[in-house]
């Protein structure tokens, strides 16, 4: 399992940088090995597949850690663009002013900026390619270093 394995129970003291991974069900393979980096960053993955279990109360879980997420990483393909899910998450990530990291793969920037149902909040951001990530995660690590060193 990759997820966070006390899921939103941990104190924030405990629990470091927190990042929400939203994603279609389509990309969970993609999404499961974006948990697994940014877990080796030592930041702290969230990751519905992972860290919702049978019979829990799906939205509940989700909208639990969202409130404590650091920031949302958004897998944007051709399958996420129709998941409802994918929209919620951001609304609340955007409504909370965390950081917002758009990941495509499988478009381009310009189909998802001419995409009708793309936010113009998110157009305007700086967006990655899934084969660019690592970018992201050196990023990441720095800011898990620096919340450790002021922690």
């Amino acid at each position: 399992m990759l997820g966070n394995q006390v899921g939103v129970e941990m104190s924030d003291s405990d629990a470091g940088r927190l990042v929400f991974i939203s994603h279609s069900g389509e990309d969970t393979w993609v999404a499961g090995q974006i948990a697994g980096k940014i877990s080796d960053c030592r930041a702290t993955p969230f990751l519905d597949e992972a860290d919702v279990d049978v019979g829990d109360e799906f939205e509940e879980k989700i909208l639990k850690f969202l409130e404590k997420a650091d920031e949302l990483i958004v897998l944007f393909t051709p399958w996420s663009f129709e998941r409802r899910y994918v929209w919620a998450e951001i609304g609340v990530a955007w409504f909370r002013r965390i950081p917002i990291i758009v990941v495509l793969h499988g478009i381009t920037v310009t189909e998802f900026q001419t995409h009708p149902n793309a936010p113009i909040f998110l157009k305007k951001r700086d967006m990655i390619k899934l084969n660019d990530i690592d970018q992201y995660f050196d990023q990441l690590g720095d800011r898990v270093s620096l919340r450790r060193k002021d922690g």
